[in-house]
């Protein structure tokens, strides 16, 4: 038999003289199909390369086997870590994962989870952009039941499933170190205040202040959540007159740029000013000096937020509570902050 396409099982069929639904069953090692056929029909398609069509069979099944991931920004490492933890849970399962980067932009987000329910996917997992602040999108895809679990980045009212880490208590223990090494000017750079992480890490911040009695100075709080707004906003707070001994910075990236210009004004890194991240990815081992941060653990995220996600997709229940699994934090100590290790 030679063919150019992909063999089908009516090929198979007819070049061992037997029915399409004798090798189907014979595929699936039917008990009604003798020993002798089934081999045949194994034998056969190994030989031919077959493979079973997988659009046809989403159409019987009413499955595509197909889940979705929409994520901000797919460079971040922390995100990279996330559909690592992802695809190991759904490739295990037999699912593929299709991947879509909103850019932090709102607009690409809708269009993201558009491209997404027009390929038929199984369910979603997503974590919002900086700039989302109407969540409509996301309402129609429950109304429409759709499975949805958000990661990292969730919209606190809507009513669906969610795995984020402990933010309040990760950026507590971040300033609470920086106040036990010293620290009693401590800067925060935040994330927006629309986005849940944005809220529960300043809230995390403040809580620690109070906690050990130090007051809470508004004007130490700047929004600046990227590496190219740090190199921007650290030199406005230096010029404004404001010299922090400490800096807890909502994220990695962000503290790399905290680095750089504290270090280009002069001032040395721990010892005038401690700085900690947020995160604890791959750049958080390569700065100089090495970065204090917390612990995202975001392969963990991916992987509960997947079986999350694949166990709803395979239980017949539609009214079902949804849960919030919440990650543990931890702090890792590195020399930006005084810890040096061998």
């Amino acid at each position: 038999m030679e063919r150019k396409g992909q063999i089908t099982i009516k090929d198979i069929a007819r070049e061992l003289g037997i029915s399409p639904s004798t090798v189907s069953r014979s595929l699936k090692n039917h008990p009604d199909i003798s020993a002798k056929t089934k081999q045949t029909v194994h034998e056969l398609a190994k030989k031919y390369n077959y493979k079973p069509n997988a659009v046809a069979l989403s159409l019987r099944s009413n499955k595509t086997h197909m889940i979705g991931v929409i994520i901000p920004n797919i460079v971040h490492y922390f995100f990279s870590s996330v559909i690592s933890g992802i695809e190991h849970v759904c490739n295990d399962a037999g699912y593929n994962v299709m991947i879509c980067q909103s850019d932090e932009n709102e607009e690409r987000e809708i269009t993201s989870l558009q491209t997404l329910t027009s390929s038929r996917v199984d369910g979603i997992l997503a974590s919002v952009s900086k700039d989302t602040c109407d969540f409509t999108h996301y309402k129609e895809l429950i109304e429409d039941n759709v499975p949805l679990v958000f990661f990292d980045r969730a919209v606190q009212e809507l009513n669906t499933d969610k795995v984020i880490i402990d933010d309040v208590k990760g950026a507590f223990i971040a300033t609470e170190h920086l106040i036990q090494e010293g620290c009693k000017k401590i800067v925060h750079l935040a994330a927006p205040q629309n986005l849940l992480i944005g809220q529960r890490r300043k809230e995390g911040y403040i809580k620690a202040l109070k906690q050990y009695g130090l007051p809470v100075d508004e004007n130490l709080i700047v929004k600046c959540d990227s590496r190219e707004e740090a190199l921007i906003v650290v030199p406005q707070i230096f010029d404004s007159g404001i010299i922090p001994d400490g800096i807890f910075a909502v994220n990695d990236l962000t503290a790399t740029g905290v680095l750089k210009m504290v270090k280009k004004y002069g001032y040395n890194v721990p010892d005038d000013i401690k700085v900690t991240g947020f995160s604890d990815g791959f750049v958080a081992n390569v700065t100089d000096p090495t970065l204090t941060t917390v612990d995202q653990h975001g392969f963990e995220m991916g992987k509960q937020a997947a079986q999350l996600l694949l166990d709803r997709i395979t239980q017949t229940i539609t009214n079902y509570s949804p849960v919030t699994k919440v990650i543990p934090t931890n702090l890792i100590k590195r020399e930006s902050t005084g810890f040096y290790t061998e």
